[in-house]
Order: C-alpha cells, then sequence, then structure tokens
C-alpha cells in the first residue's frame, strides 16, 4: 500500500474511488487484452466480474495470464488511450481546494495507475503489479491481487492515517469489488455503476460526470 503523495494539513474528508471506469472511462484491463489479441475474451470476463457473477481474484488471473508475451512498451500505448472521466479532475480539485485526501483504489494496475495519480495530482493508490521478465509480461501478477476486502481495508487505513473519522469518508465504485468500501463508507456513491452495486449504494449517479457527487456530499454537510 502507498503512503499519501502529499502532506496537508489534517483534511475534514477522504474520498477513495475506483479507477476503471469511475475515474476514467475505460477498463485498462481490457484495453491490455486487445493489445494482446484477447480483447473480447478479456472483455467478457471482465463484465462477469464487475457483476459479481465470478470470483475477481479469478478472473484476473484468468485475464492476465492471456497478456502473457505482451512488451511492457504496451503500457504507455493504453495510456494514451485513458480517458479522465467528465468532471473527473474538476472533483478532485474542489476535492483538495476544500482541504480533502482524494485516493485511488483499483483492481487494474500501478504499472498505468501511477501516470494517472500523478496527473490528477492524488494522495493514495493501491492497486495491482504485473509480473515481467525480460521486458515482457510473465502472464502473473506481481504480490497480493486487490480485491474487495483490501479496497475496504486501504478506506480504512487512509482515513486512520490521514486523522479522518469514517463516517466523514467517502467512497466511489461501480463494481462489485466496490460494494464494501461504499457501505462502509460515511457516504457511499454508486457511479455508472452495475446494478447490484446501484442496489447496495445509498447514493447512485446515473451520468458519466464526477461533480455530481458534490451535491450529494454537501446535501450531508447540511
Amino acid at each position: 500500500m502507498t503512503q499519501p503523495l502529499h502532506t496537508n494539513a489534517t483534511p475534514s474528508r477522504l474520498v477513495v474511488m475506483d479507477i476503471d471506469s469511475t475515474l476514467i472511462d475505460e477498463e485498462v484491463i481490457d484495453l491490455l487484452g486487445e493489445a494482446s489479441g484477447h480483447g473480447d475474451l478479456i472483455a467478457g470476463i471482465t463484465e462477469r466480474a464487475m457483476r459479481g457473477e465470478i470470483d475477481f481474484k479469478q478472473a484476473l488471473r484468468e485475464r492476465v495470464a492471456l497478456l502473457k508475451g505482451l512488451s511492457t512498451d504496451v503500457f504507455d500505448r493504453v495510456l494514451s488511450q485513458t480517458h479522465f472521466t467528465n468532471g473527473a479532475l474538476d472533483f478532485v480539485d474542489e476535492c483538495h481546494r476544500r482541504g480533502w485526501k482524494v485516493g485511488v483504489v483499483s483492481g487494474g494496475f500501478h504499472e498505468v495507475a501511477d501516470s494517472l495519480v500523478e496527473r490528477a495530482h492524488l494522495d493514495h493508490c493501491l492497486a495491482n503489479r504485473l509480473m515481467v521478465r525480460d521486458g515482457r509480461l510473465t502472464g502473473e501478477v506481481d504480490g497480493d491481487i486487490v480485491t474487495k476486502e483490501s479496497k475496504l481495508a486501504a478506506l480504512r487505513a487512509w482515513a486512520r492515517s490521514d486523522g479522518v473519522p469514517m463516517d466523514r469518508t467517502i467512497a466511489i465504485g461501480d463494481g462489485a469489488n466496490d460494494i464494501p468500501m461504499i457501505l462502509a463508507s460515511g457516504i457511499g456513491i454508486a457511479f455508472c455503476a452495475k446494478p447490484v452495486v446501484q442496489q447496495a449504494a445509498p447514493h447512485s449517479i446515473t451520468q458519466r460526470d464526477l461533480r455530481l457527487a458534490l451535491p450529494i456530499i454537501d446535501a450531508e454537510d447540511r
């Protein structure tokens, strides 16, 4: 788990978001799948995992195995294909203007996530890493796989380190593995989410504009 990237005064809130299909429009694993020639197969597994139909660890291992042999040059190519969700950077900037911290948790990969974190000036990041040998992907994950449990643990750990009570945290995500952190946070928001997430979350945004989270948060502060 990474340490905070910035050190400011104790914030009044902590926002934790998923990356794929939340902070950005794309699913990075699907873009890697297209580069590997297994795009449709990997996208299908992703969709089932996001709906909560199959175990996330199993699904990730299956997809990563199909990436075996890809050159690490693929990360720059994939990064160039990603787009921040409408309103994402404005939302992060407004959170920081209010003195809040913002982190991301992802079943995606640090090899792409770290550049997104730097560009968006985020404070925390937890993601998977891909194993590389001789400049090529081995088809394995390097270290523990990020799961719904580790996303929740990251939310709690960052809240503790930032001095933010859990009832002042905000969690935003779209997939089944975001549900535990959404339910444990003070304000849980499903963002253009799968039906199972919309049903579970206290709040739901159905338009792809992350700035729409601000009125939900402000309403809770009234």
